[in-house]
């Protein structure tokens, strides 16, 4: 770890934050969404993390980059807004599985219709 790094690191101010909880799971790319404006009493991450997610949303891993703050902090933050109804998540959808999909004769078919139009 280089000194620099080392020199922003804050062990107590991230305990503070997230008053000592670990690791909430959540997605890095699940999207993020303001649904309500900052109110007094919030902390200074909540407030950033509303503004930053107002107008559109925005990945879990962009805020820790944002924030300048470790993902995991910014997930357990992450976990209190989203109970508290500040914030909503939109979780990434997998891949259908290959016998999910359509049949490939069937999509050569439709494009070919396609083209004829």
């Amino acid at each position: 770890m280089s000194g620099r790094r080392h020199e922003r690191e804050d062990p107590d101010r991230y305990f503070t934050i997230t008053g000592g909880r670990r690791d909430a799971s959540l997605d890095l790319v699940a999207l993020v969404v303001a649904e309500i404006g900052p109110l007094p009493g919030m902390s200074s991450e909540q407030v950033r993390i509303l503004r930053l997610c107002r107008d559109h949303p925005v990945a879990v891993v962009e805020l820790s980059a944002h924030l300048a703050l470790p993902v995991s902090v910014v997930r357990i933050l992450l976990r209190d807004m989203l109970a508290d109804g500040r914030i909503s998540v939109r979780h990434p959808v997998s891949a259908p599985e290959p016998e999910e999909l359509p049949d490939l004769e069937t999509l050569k078919q439709v494009l070919v219709g396609l083209h004829n139009l």
